[in-house]
C-alpha cells in the first residue's frame, strides 16, 4: 500500500468533494482525506492506494472529472509539495 500526501499552504476552501468522489470510484483506492488546521488554514490531502497503478488511475479519474466540470478553466493553487510514501503499518 502507498500513500500520497500533499501539503497546502493554505488549504483551498472551495468545494473539492468532487475530487474525493472521483477517486473513490477507482479500484485500489483505500481512502482519501482533506485535513485543515483551523488556526492557520494550512492543510494536508492524504490518499491511500493499493499500488502505483491505482494512484495513477485515481489521478486520471480526477483529471477527467475536472474537465467535465470545467475546473481547469479557472486558475487554482497547487500544493506546496506532494510526496508518495510506502505504508509500513496500518490498522
Amino acid at each position: 500500500m502507498i500513500a500520497r500526501v500533499a501539503v497546502w499552504e493554505p488549504m483551498p476552501d472551495d468545494d473539492r468533494d468532487w475530487v474525493l468522489e472521483a477517486a473513490a470510484g477507482v479500484p485500489g483506492v483505500h481512502g482519501a482525506y482533506h485535513l485543515v488546521d483551523p488556526a492557520t488554514g494550512n492543510g494536508l490531502a492524504v490518499a491511500f492506494f493499493e499500488d502505483e497503478e491505482a494512484a495513477a488511475a485515481a489521478r486520471e479519474a480526477i483529471v477527467r472529472r475536472a474537465a467535465e466540470i470545467g475546473w481547469h478553466e479557472r486558475p487554482h493553487p497547487a500544493p506546496k509539495s506532494e510526496t508518495m510514501y510506502e505504508v509500513m503499518r496500518h490498522t
